[in-house]
């Protein structure tokens, strides 16, 4: 295979504040000139329902795009909702956020077996994939709370409590405890490999990056529709991701397991580590599930990923490598970038820390000027390590969940 040259990284030139505290107008403008306007309102699909996720690099939509992903038009439905909840969107946004609640009540949910769909073609409405998958399930559940207690949409909370209790009671492990994740349509366990759902694993594999989202969207269910009787599936959860998932010589996790949760061989994923962490932290601000003992812990996992994962010279991390070892795959992707953002800025404001505040704004740096594509709109999904742009703005994986939400966090941070 030929490579390509490297080529200089295009930096943009734009100057961030000198303290974390300053940080909010550039904030704004990325969420309101970068990221909104890209994606409002040209992803609303007013003829076939839904929202259109199929935008190469340039921004440029094409003859893709069909096939409606449970996966990102639940993120984009959790995304306009969140506009709309934090002040940062109007009416437009709420209405935006109904449409795409319409679109997975009518199309995507399984009025047969419940739950949902993983994936529809929008054009004939016939299923393309119709397992259960644990990652779709949550991402819809994190939607669907985060839609009805915006909208106050009594349909939308009634589908998110019958959803949770649905999940909990076809998928938890009682005796290992978390959950299975792959299941077919009639909620049957899945059986070979997961080929063309989230990875090519053997069924039964259970996955920190998929138990970190379920337990994701049970936050926002229980606090935000208050289910009480959830709050002990929280506790489990997050001793999951404390311990279970997380090899404590290197502190740092790893993804796949056996279903008793004895670790299959793997690499540290950084992005999924710093998410974690300010995941893990806000559950605790709001649901006090956690424990604040914990955060050694989890200041001990952002330190993991400093250490090996980031790029001392450019700034900005890369995606993954062996434990305890430097990264070797050192794209950056937006998506790492993002979280990293929020978990950075998080615990400056939490142990009034200098190094995470430097480390916020060596980050901001990156992101404001090479991932961030000002002339299109939008976050470029990585950076290649010879410089160059991979991959597409929006498809079945990327939408505005990683960066918009960062940034209405981080805006909410400064704010407070």
């Amino acid at each position: 295979m030929r490579r390509l040259p490297p080529v200089p990284l295009r930096r943009a030139g734009i100057a961030a504040a000198g303290r974390p505290e300053d940080t909010g107008p550039l904030l704004h403008r990325l969420l309101h000139e970068n990221c909104l306007a890209f994606w409002y309102p040209s992803c609303i699909d007013h003829d076939l329902g839904g929202y259109l996720l199929a935008r190469d690099e340039r921004g440029r939509g094409g003859g893709r795009g069909w096939e409606r992903a449970l996966v990102t038009q639940s993120r984009m439905l959790w995304f306009f909702s969140r506009l709309v909840a934090g002040g940062h969107g109007g009416p437009g946004h709420l209405e935006a956020a109904a449409h795409g609640f319409r679109f997975l009540r009518d199309r995507m949910w399984d009025h047969e077996h419940g739950g949902f769909l993983w994936s529809v073609d929008a054009r004939s409405g016939r299923p393309v994939r119709d397992g259960k998958h644990l990652y779709g399930q949550a991402f819809a559940l994190f939607a669907l709370s985060r839609y009805a207690a915006t909208s106050g949409d009594v349909e939308a909370t009634a589908m998110a409590r019958t959803l949770a209790h649905l999940v909990r009671e076809k998928a938890h492990d009682a005796v290992h405890g978390g959950y299975g994740e792959l299941f077919a349509r009639d909620w049957t366990p899945w059986s070979g490999r997961e080929r063309n759902y989230l990875s090519e694993v053997p069924a039964g594999t259970k996955r920190y990056n998929t138990h970190l989202h379920w337990f994701e969207a049970l936050v926002e269910y229980v606090d935000l529709l208050g289910d009480d009787g959830a709050r002990p599936w929280l506790v489990e959860l997050a001793d999951i991701l404390t311990d279970k998932v997380i090899r404590h010589r290197y502190a740092a996790g790893t993804d796949a397991h056996f279903p008793d949760w004895t670790p299959m061989p793997d690499v540290a994923s950084y992005g999924h580590d710093v998410e974690a962490v300010w995941l893990l932290r806000d559950a605790d601000r709001r649901t006090g599930v956690v424990g604040a003992e914990r955060l050694d812990r989890h200041l001990a996992l952002f330190a993991t990923a400093m250490r090996w994962g980031w790029d001392e010279t450019e700034g900005g991390f890369y995606w993954s490598g062996p434990l305890g070892a430097p990264a070797t795959l050192r794209g950056k992707v937006w998506w790492v970038q993002a979280e990293a953002l929020v978990t950075a800025l998080w615990l400056y404001r939490e142990t009034g820390r200098e190094e995470y505040g430097a480390c916020y704004l060596r980050l901001l740096d990156w992101i404001v000027n090479v991932q961030v594509d000002w002339a299109n709109g939008e976050w470029h999904r990585e950076i290649a390590t010879n410089g160059r742009f991979i991959g597409d703005k929006a498809d079945g994986w990327k939408a505005a969940y990683h960066n918009g939400r960062a940034l209405m966090i981080c805006i909410e941070l400064i704010g407070a």
